[in-house]
């Protein structure tokens, strides 16, 4: 259905319908926009209670669902105020107080995180850590903004043998029964796209198990202990895969995936390496999305990428985010060229790297409306920022970003 000419409806059509049309390369009435639709499209808490300040709204709490990232939940008054079409399944809003519990954001500012959350202070060093399975697993270190890292518990295998006893963690019934539950709820409850927050990373799930050095030099080698490396996180993904789908595939639109394979210069690894060692994975993963379900696959990946690009659009990726048009290759006149018909681009709406935090509000409109511009004709385009929007930024430039991207129009 790619390439359909726009149509003019006499009654308005929904959030999701709107994020439906430019995903089948339509033309909206006007562009889709995401705030916290996943963790690589929202807004930090400390950026969000500034922000939720200048807007005047005093309601409702500020909570941390991610902790590493330090990101808040985007509640319903602030995403109906920026015409936000995208929800994440994530979304907790409703939930029973008891879930969360309070903590104070870096800045001292309250908030809630999640009650399941083993934080604990850093005696030794004077921050924070989180544990899980009886370890410390992230550490937040005096006068840092996020929870970082604390332990790769692979690092130290050598063997496939060893491999065999690493335990392969499976979404419980309960787990399922939960998101099916919320996946329905959104679904029936509002008119917005629901994204499923899936994860299903290959790459990444490498390096927090080995370290980033290790894991690329365990590619690089190759071999039966790669191999079976590799082999039994993919088995994992799609053992996980098969059920998530299972529960919510009838109630959402939107699978996403993420695996950062690109650097601000190149990607994190050759096209021959990618295409031997990570892109079957991911085809196994992505056309399970297709072959099971309805639902388009959404990959979040960082950097420069331009290389990898036809890659992913072969192992089935229908979208492509967070478009980092400031990274080398990244040029995003060449990208709607080539690509624009094949895939949609969710983000490359503003550059969070140098325009959003240091231009004026103005200047982040005029660099808005030149991104939309560039991305916006014949669909296949969501409005969102380039990564998340990160704690220093004034409001006032969120204000005009998201408020530049809400005016657009596009011609009956």
């Amino acid at each position: 259905m790619q390439n359909e000419q726009h149509q003019p409806s006499q009654l308005p059509i929904t959030s999701r319908e709107r994020v439906l049309k430019t995903l089948r390369h339509v033309e909206p009435d006007r562009l889709p926009i995401d705030l916290g639709g996943m963790a690589s499209t929202g807004i930090m808490a400390i950026a969000y209670e500034r922000l939720k300040e200048h807007l005047g709204i005093t309601s409702g709490e500020i909570r941390v669902f991610d902790m590493g990232q330090q990101l808040a939940e985007v509640e319903p008054e602030v995403l109906s105020r920026f015409g936000v079409d995208v929800i994440s399944l994530g979304n907790s809003f409703g939930e029973a107080p008891e879930s969360w519990k309070p903590w104070k954001l870096p800045n001292g500012v309250d908030c809630k995180i999640p009650a399941g959350v083993d934080l604990r202070p850093d005696e030794e060093n004077d921050g924070w850590l989180i544990w899980e399975y009886g370890i410390p697993v992230q550490r937040m270190s005096p006068g840092s903004l996020y929870f970082s890292e604390a332990i790769h518990p692979l690092a130290g295998l050598t063997t496939p043998e060893e491999l065999q006893y690493v335990p392969r963690p499976v979404i419980s019934d309960d787990e399922l029964k939960f998101l099916e539950m919320r996946a329905k709820a959104l679904y029936e409850t509002t008119d917005l796209a629901v994204m499923a927050n899936f994860g299903g990373n290959i790459l990444e799930t490498g390096n927090s198990l080995r370290g980033f050095t290790r894991f690329m030099m365990d590619l690089a080698k190759g071999g039966a202990f790669t191999e079976d490396l590799i082999g039994g996180i993919v088995e994992t993904q799609l053992k996980n895969l098969s059920l998530f789908l299972q529960a919510v595939g009838n109630y959402v639109q939107i699978i996403q995936f993420g695996d950062d394979l690109g650097m601000q210069d190149r990607p994190i690894m050759s096209r021959s390496m990618y295409q031997k060692t990570i892109f079957p994975g991911h085809q196994q993963l992505f056309q399970y999305v297709h072959q099971n379900s309805d639902c388009a696959v959404f990959l979040h990946s960082c950097g420069s990428i331009r290389p990898l690009i036809p890659d992913l659009i072969a192992a089935g990726v229908d979208i492509l985010n967070p478009v980092q048009t400031g990274a080398k290759d990244m040029d995003p006149r060449q990208l709607k060229e080539e690509f624009g018909k094949q895939i949609t681009f969710w983000g490359g709406g503003c550059d969070t790297q140098h325009v959003l935090p240091f231009a004026t509000p103005d200047e982040v409109a005029r660099h808005v409306r030149e991104q939309i511009e560039i991305f916006a004709p014949g669909g296949g385009f969501v409005f969102n920022q380039i990564h998340n929007i990160q704690a220093d930024i004034a409001p006032e430039n969120i204000v005009a970003m998201f408020d530049t991207a809400l005016k657009f129009r596009y011609p009956a």
